[in-house]
């Protein structure tokens, strides 16, 4: 399939045949995030790059946000977006503590949520180290390619 987008100059290639939707998307040359597919505890792979099927999440969008922080004029957050689409789930499993929550620091590379797509599990990391400013997806909810997920304020941005 890379091949033929390639072959014919696609950037995206989408495919729906009954009510199974699949969506190739060519990575951004400034894409930074990691998307670790696993299909079960023994079986791990890492997807990213100019070869990967899922492609890497789109990152650093500026986002002004509401409120609070817009009276003290606008801040700007680095967003984390869906590679996939698929179903958000904040923690590992049914029960156990959010992988983060708002106010949590993160480091770049650590774990922020999985989302689930045709009952593969996929981590989505954090591509940089700072704040937790706003989740902007529910757990259990599907989230749709390019779907805001975290609001993230940089370490040493203000």
């Amino acid at each position: 399939m890379l091949a033929f987008m390639e072959r014919h100059g696609l950037e995206e290639f989408e495919y729906e045949r009954d009510g199974v939707r699949v969506r190739l998307k060519k990575p951004s040359m400034h894409s930074h995030a990691a998307v670790r597919a696993f299909g079960g505890p023994d079986v791990h792979a890492t997807v990213a790059g100019s070869h990967a099927v899922v492609p890497s999440a789109p990152t650093s969008a500026p986002v002004s946000t509401h409120g609070a922080a817009a009276e003290q004029g606008a801040e700007e957050l680095h967003v984390i977006k869906s590679p996939i689409v698929g179903t958000f789930y904040a923690a590992a499993s049914p029960g156990a503590d959010p992988f983060v929550t708002s106010g949590a620091q993160v480091s770049s590379g650590q774990v922020l949520c999985i989302i689930e797509a045709m009952k593969l599990m996929n981590e989505i990391e954090s591509d940089v180290s700072g704040e937790i400013v706003k989740i902007f997806a529910e757990n259990g909810q599907p989230v749709e390619y390019g779907e805001a997920l975290f609001g993230i304020r940089e370490r040493g941005k203000k």
